[in-house]
């Protein structure tokens, strides 16, 4: 052991240590401003949402007001919300909050006219501008695709709110034992990593993934799959699929049991053909493939495409990702394994989504988050968050995938207990098994000499504990780079 006068000796007095945690699927920046922002994800009724929202309004007037992650599953009218609900309070005040998933979101009157929605505004495709049935008025809901139109008139965060944003979420990584992302980043979200980095007050290391459709300022430079530094890697890219189950928007082989009308919505780039042809030329040039598929058609596609890329490409080392993999036949798990496909999943949505998930698609819910059978069958099998989506918090995840428990209770054998896995393959997607998607397993995701000094110390022992127990268990100590960041008080 090598020491010295500068050494700190700690004794853990038997805590558990594990390799730092890494999340496999974040939207890093837009968590922290989600944790600065107006928060109506604890609003569990029409009257909490109007009130939370109403009282952020007040100290806001004039202000964009953005993020919130509402649920409407968790009121008590689990019916969608509209622009008449918050309207009297938010006359000046233009307002666009998302539901939790990030599929859909409530604009208020003001919003929808700067956007110029109106009436006669037709749908994109891939997208819902969800309109009353008997006026025939946006009712404020815009789905998928639809919502990029509200972007066009948002003003986009400054330098500065970004790397307030990012150091707030790096505060929460902290305090969770995360000492690695995969993160789905943007332009200025890379500019500002950078920029921390330089500054060397990186307390997490992020494995990114761009815009398919920008693959090609990728390509003309040479970056390829693993390229960077040790706390910021390029060369994945991700794309999405389809939507949400939430918003049924999840593209499914038949109809919704809740809404018979929709089997779900294609992106548009599944639509127009361009996933497709980027995605080939993509993984032609050694860019990874991540893409967001949760419905069984939509993964279907995914598996079909990553099968036309194999046999027509070069053979190489591609890690094709598929995240979320939430709905997969059975008959289809197979394919995962012979392609070599990843299954980028987060157990949170299992315990979340099973509260309601019956009712949108009956008896469907049988092959719902397939952890048993994707391991059964040799896939590999990755974990994360989709913070903000869920909580940044890999603890919550293992408790999920081991317990399957519902948030309200509801499922205290597990929910499809049948798919419930050991706490070991759990602590893996968190660990080793993120390394090996992000090509890194090498230098980090175990504990070994020669590999990076990230490591996380736990209250008590996952790995003997009642797994009922692990959701109770906390962080008490994160160690990045070999110095200590995080130490509960």
């Amino acid at each position: 052991m090598w020491s010295d006068s500068r050494t700190r000796m700690v004794n853990l007095e038997g805590k558990l240590m594990l390799p730092g945690f890494i999340d496999n699927h974040t939207h890093f920046a837009d968590g922290g401003m989600y944790l600065l922002g107006v928060n109506l994800r604890e609003a569990k009724s029409t009257a909490e949402f109007k009130s939370i929202l109403k009282q952020y309004v007040a100290s806001h007037k004039g202000e964009w007001i953005k993020s919130g992650n509402w649920d409407h599953e968790a009121w008590e009218v689990k019916e969608l919300p509209t622009r008449e609900m918050i309207d009297d309070f938010s006359a000046d005040t233009p307002i666009f909050v998302d539901r939790f998933d990030g599929h859909m979101a409530l604009a208020n009157s003001k919003a929808l006219a700067l956007a110029g929605i109106t009436k006669d505004s037709q749908s994109p495709d891939g997208g819902e501008i969800v309109k009353d049935p008997k006026t025939g008025e946006p009712t404020g809901i815009l789905k998928d695709a639809a919502i990029p139109l509200m972007y066009k008139v948002i003003p986009p965060p400054t330098p500065e709110q970004k790397l307030k944003y990012i150091q707030r979420a790096l505060q929460e990584a902290r305090e969770n034992g995360i000492t690695s992302v995969h993160d789905i980043t943007f332009q200025p979200d890379l500019i500002a990593y950078q920029k921390l980095e330089k500054e060397d007050k990186l307390t997490c290391r992020f494995y990114t993934r761009l815009p398919l459709e920008i693959y090609e300022n990728l390509v003309k430079t040479g970056i390829q799959a693993g390229f960077g530094s040790e706390k910021i890697k390029l060369g994945s890219l991700k794309a999405y699929a389809d939507g949400s189950l939430g918003s049924s928007t999840a593209l499914m082989f038949k109809p919704y049991n809740q809404n018979p009308n929709t089997r779900g919505l294609a992106s548009d780039i599944v639509i127009n053909g361009n996933l497709r042809k980027w995605a080939l030329d993509a993984d032609l040039n050694h860019l990874q493939l991540s893409v967001h598929a949760i419905g069984d058609s939509a993964n279907y596609l995914m598996l079909k495409l990553f099968e036309e890329i194999t046999d027509k490409n070069p053979k190489w080392d591609r890690r094709f990702r598929i995240e979320h993999a939430q709905h997969v036949r059975f008959e289809d798990i197979p394919r995962f394994a012979k392609l070599g496909v990843i299954a980028s999943v987060q157990p949170y949505h299992c315990i979340d989504d099973g509260v309601w998930a019956a009712k949108r698609i009956g008896a469907r819910i049988d092959y719902t988050h397939p952890y048993k059978s994707f391991l059964e069958a040799g896939v590999k099998l990755c974990m994360g968050s989709d913070w903000s989506v869920a909580p940044l918090n890999a603890i919550y995840g293992i408790y999920a995938a081991v317990t399957r428990r519902t948030v309200d209770g509801a499922n205290p054998m597990g929910w499809i207990p049948k798919q419930k896995i050991p706490v070991q393959e759990a602590i893996k997607g968190y660990t080793i098994n993120n390394a090996f998607a992000a090509f890194e397993e090498k230098i980090k995701g175990s504990i070994e000499v020669g590999k990076m000094a990230d490591m996380v110390v736990l209250s008590e022992d996952i790995l003997t504990i009642q797994p009922e127990k692990i959701r109770d268990v906390k962080v008490v100590m994160t160690i990045f780079d070999g110095n200590i960041v995080y130490e509960k008080k």
